[in-house]
């Protein structure tokens, strides 16, 4: 299994791909379940595209879930976005009726039960350098933080949950303990699969679970931090030939583990 960050489909250039080109830049993880961030439905940004549904026909995975966090197009320069309903997921053969961007949960194995949890979001904001579309001069625009969702695939013998959570510290630990929380109440053994914006060892050691993998994964091109994660919770599984790998696409360097059950 694995997590990959998609930031849209953006390539190394910024760019975003087209959807053959992101469902090629994927097609070589080999994961059975793969946790997504940062994807895009109908976007004009991307194109249009169903990355979720693109990634999952890449990767041969029959089943999958979107969880939109956002109704709308993400700009930090207007906001012409609304938060989504939390609980609302969308799978294989469901239309897409307006642009949203969320997380993701794709998988060839068959999934017994889907779950969602909503996490709200934080007070912060995010500074980010860019230029101003009216005056072509570069400024700080203040982004504020998205809501943010997990999503659990409960599979035989194994669930796996997905998330993303947020940029700001304080709020990603409050997230991740309701995360934890939540999941001691699904079938186990449980894995936690995403980006949860903390470094390194902290995740594991806020949740007492055992860490699949043990690499920078940030950024892509020079990875200087860990802030992507595959967690056992309850060290109930076990994982072998973890793998960090750097893709086409996305910010964020892929992780795959392979996972034994306990």
């Amino acid at each position: 299994m694995g997590t990959l960050n998609l930031a849209s489909g953006r390539g190394p250039d910024g760019r975003v791909l087209t959807a053959p080109r992101l469902a090629a830049a994927v097609a070589g993880l080999d994961a059975d379940v793969l946790a997504v961030q940062e994807v895009d439905a109908c976007q004009p940004r991307s194109g249009g595209a169903d990355q979720a549904a693109v990634v999952a026909g890449a990767l041969a995975a029959a089943d999958w879930r979107m969880a939109a966090t956002l109704d709308g197009t993400p700009s930090p320069f207007r906001g012409t976005w609304t938060a989504a309903d939390p609980a609302g997921l969308r799978g294989p053969g469901d239309p897409v009726s307006e642009p949203a961007y969320g997380i993701a949960l794709v998988s060839r194995r068959p999934v017994r039960r889907w779950a969602v949890l909503g996490l709200g979001t934080g007070r912060a904001r995010l500074p980010l350098r860019a230029p101003d579309p009216g005056a072509g001069r570069l400024r700080t625009w203040w982004v504020p933080d998205e809501p943010r969702v997990a999503v659990a695939a409960c599979l035989d013998g194994l669930t796996v949950v997905a998330t993303h959570l947020s940029f700001s510290p304080p709020t990603a630990v409050r997230q991740l303990r309701r995360v934890r929380r939540w999941a001691a109440a699904l079938p186990g053994p449980v894995v936690l699969a995403g980006d949860l914006n903390l470094p390194g060892g902290v995740p594991a050691r806020l949740t007492g679970a055992a860490r699949l993998v043990q690499e920078a994964s940030f950024p892509a091109h020079a990875p200087r931090l860990q802030l992507d994660h595959v967690l056992a919770l309850g060290r109930a599984a076990t994982g072998r030939d973890p793998a960090v790998q750097e893709l086409p696409v996305g910010d964020h360097r892929a992780l795959t583990v392979t996972v034994d059950r306990g």
